[in-house]
């Protein structure tokens, strides 16, 4: 390919690292702008210039790949950085005070101050948090969870821990009917031993009893729905992609958690990675899939380290790789790939897109990713809670299975309480169980404070009143309600809580988040955030009346023309804020 490169050489330190990945094709793009901006910080023209020598790609597709994700920078910033969370659980509990406080002592937020505001960490139950990196050799980062503006402003002088954050926990711990949480925080997440000992690996040898045709059978009859937001049954999912005759076939791992409020995988990843790996290896089995990729949240280090020991464990034990466990023909390989910074990349196709190393925008449909998806193969994705169900489903049977929750949704649920709660954590408990008696598990609104209002759902959910408590919940209940259990956030607000400014963040969280793509939700976006930007700050009656009938215009449009998930719920929570809690009143007033 004749690449026309500016005239700008790399750093010895860049040609080091991007040398790493000669001979190797486009879908290394993603790993090696993770590698510079490891190695340096940032990624120079001279860095980009080199890998797209090293992996023959255009450089205006190549600046477009590298310019799409926030964890990258395409100018120069000091190696040492720390994100400081500004959103929504972080919002609630103090982020816009510790901003100020760091925008008085260090400086407006940026590169030369050394601290950046950031979209949601996935440590929502921590709050507010912040994540310190500092590139090198050996990459360092830190989470400070919960913080505060001292501790950002020592670590931002100091040097960051490396892969630090602390043991997963959960409230729930050594509760007796725990199925998805029973090991996290109970046993140790590097130690194969225990986890076998605690009943790892029994699935797997049970699938390969069953065959394939047979795991999906008892997936199909345990009524397993998608716990990613879209509730798409899993049984069928793997049966569509199994069929399909063109070889290879891959199943990808969506780990890319960025629904602000949503902490559930994280905690699984951090507190039971063998499990993630098993589950991943029996929906591989089933579907007739040789290699699996983990698309795995680039905000989570500490994840990070555990699933690549995970990883090189069960390898060394024949759990991973050629013949696994005996069973003459069955290869399966896991590679994990690193996100950077993208809500997006939470949508199933541009997941395939990033991975692929191209701009990570979502596909049209159809094709199906079960008839043409990674690579232009069948492909399987399922999120990290849909998949560590399959083991309960395995070792208890799809009769006992179905006989937690409801008809409608079957097994366990993982939730995410976070905000203006007495004990935020991830919560397991059977569908069914009504957002009140869940509440009262995390222990309520903090004393002295009434409950306001709670956000299902996350960012792109909806808001149900303190009067709507006895929901019980469950996919067909929430539909029913004209709201969603989404990916399983439970976001609380009590009386001290700034509705307006909540409002504009998730405003602001679309805007950022779009990956422009499509123009109805390109342009939406920002109109939207335009119009909630009058309304919070308390504009005349006729501009709020027509700000609001702005909001329903360009809301309907997005969710009717926009390509994918993030434009079709943009208006969701919005919508339900301004006339389910009766905001538009509010702000009219």
């Amino acid at each position: 390919m004749d690449l026309k490169l500016l005239d700008v050489e790399p750093s010895e330190a860049e040609r080091v690292v991007v040398d790493l990945f000669t001979g190797l094709g486009r879908d290394q793009l993603l790993p090696a702008l993770h590698a510079v901006n490891d190695r340096v910080g940032w990624i120079s023209q001279g860095a980009l210039n080199h890998i797209c020598r090293v992996l023959h790609i255009p450089p205006a597709e190549a600046y477009g790949v590298a310019s799409f994700y926030s964890l990258f920078s395409l100018s120069e910033r000091p190696a040492k950085v720390v994100h400081v969370c500004v959103d929504l659980a972080c919002q609630v509990n103090g982020a816009k005070s510790l901003c100020d406080r760091l925008t008085s002592e260090l400086g407006p937020a940026g590169a030369r101050s050394g601290w950046l505001r950031s979209p949601c960490l996935g440590v929502c139950e921590k709050a507010p948090v912040a994540l310190a990196f500092e590139a090198g050799e050996v990459a360092k980062e830190q989470l400070l969870a919960p913080t505060t503006a001292e501790e950002v402003i020592a670590v931002a002088a100091a040097d960051p821990s490396h892969v630090d954050g602390g043991r997963a926990e959960v409230p729930q711990a050594g509760a007796a009917g725990l199925r998805l949480l029973k090991r996290v925080g109970a046993v140790d997440p590097e130690s194969l031993d225990d986890y076998r000992a605690t009943g790892g690996y029994a699935a797997l040898r049970t699938a390969l009893l069953l065959g394939p045709s047979g795991v999906i059978r008892e997936v199909t009859d345990a009524k397993l729905m998608g716990r990613g937001g879209a509730a798409f049954p899993t049984g069928r999912k793997w049966d569509a992609a199994a069929r399909q005759p063109v070889r290879p076939h891959y199943l990808v791992c969506n780990a890319d958690e960025s629904e602000p409020g949503t902490f559930k995988d994280r905690l699984l990843m951090e507190g039971d990675p063998y499990a993630v790996i098993e589950s991943m290896t029996i929906a591989g089995f089933a579907a007739g899939c040789s290699r699996g990729y983990l698309y795995l949240r680039g905000e989570y280090p500490r994840a990070l380290h555990l699933l690549r020991n995970a990883i090189a464990r069960a390898r060394e034990r024949n759990f991973l790789g050629d013949n696994i466990m005996g069973h003459e023909g069955f290869s399966f390989e896991i590679e994990i790939r690193r996100g950077a910074g993208a809500y997006i990349c939470g949508e199933e196709t541009a997941i395939f897109n990033s991975i692929e190393g191209f701009r990570g925008e979502p596909r049209s449909k159809p094709p199906f990713p079960v008839e043409s998806g990674l690579f232009g193969k069948p492909t399987v994705v399922n999120n990290v809670e849909t998949l560590v169900n399959v083991p309960v489903i395995l070792t208890e049977g799809c009769e006992a299975y179905t006989g937690i929750g409801t008809s409608g949704s079957t097994g366990p649920k993982l939730f995410c309480l976070s905000g203006n709660v007495s004990r935020p954590g991830v919560y397991e408990v059977p569908f069914g169980t009504t957002l009140g008696e869940l509440l009262d598990l995390a222990g309520g609104v903090p004393p002295g404070r009434e409950l306001r209002a709670v956000l299902l759902g996350g960012a792109a959910g909806g808001f149900v009143r303190p009067d709507e408590l006895d929901l019980p919940l469950t996919m067909e209940d929430a539909r029913a309600a004209n709201t969603t259990l989404g990916s399983g956030v439970v976001l609380v607000l009590d009386d001290t809580a700034d509705l307006g400014a909540f409002l504009l963040r998730i405003a602001a969280f679309f805007r950022d988040e779009s990956c422009g793509q499509c123009v109805p939700c390109r342009i939406g976006t920002v109109r939207q955030e335009e119009a909630m930007a009058r309304l919070v700050g308390k504009r005349p009656l006729s501009t709020s009346a027509e700000d609001l009938q702005l909001l329903k215009e360009v809301g309907q449009v997005m969710r009717d023309s926009s390509i994918c998930g993030l434009g079709q719920t943009a208006w969701n929570a919005i919508e339900s804020a301004l006339y389910r809690l009766g905001y538009a009143e509010e702000a009219a007033s």
